[in-house]
């Protein structure tokens, strides 16, 4: 024997759960209410999906309603369009009979009805054209 090994202890045994002192043993657990059971969770997971069919179906109504709003303005300015289109050919037929003839002649104010009401007619299709890019574009948004 060295003088090393005399001034080590000798290895003792490994400890297992059988030779933890008491201090260590587990705790007992105190009394609470016990965990949700399978059927718990389960009505728990019916009721989740219930709120959330409830809740995807108010968003659809809201987005008919949109739709719905904006179809009302597409049809409105659909048809002042047509009718201010009509108005052109009306005023392009009288025009040629009775437009200003005393100070521009007969046919340039014919032209000149005739395209003012063109271009009203434009500018309400531009308008209806906004509506349907509005519709379209909630239409076509991903639910992230």
């Amino acid at each position: 024997m060295t003088a090393l090994d005399s001034e080590t202890e000798p290895r003792q045994s490994p400890v297992g759960t059988a030779d933890l002192p008491e201090q260590y043993e587990g705790e007992e657990r105190e009394a609470g209410p016990p965990p949700p059971s399978l059927f718990d969770d389960l009505v728990a997971l019916f009721d989740d999906g219930k709120t959330y069919a409830q809740a995807e179906l108010a968003y659809q109504k809201s987005r008919a309603g949109f739709v719905a709003n904006r179809v009302k303005f597409l049809v409105a300015y659909g048809a002042a369009a047509l009718g201010v289109f009509h108005l052109a050919l009306i005023a392009l037929t009288v025009g040629l009979v009775i437009a200003l003839i005393p100070l521009v002649g007969p046919w340039l104010a014919t032209a000149i009805v005739t395209l003012a009401l063109v271009v009203v007619g434009v500018v309400l299709l531009s308008m209806m054209k906004k509506k349907v890019d509005d519709i379209r574009s909630a239409l076509a948004e991903d639910h992230e």
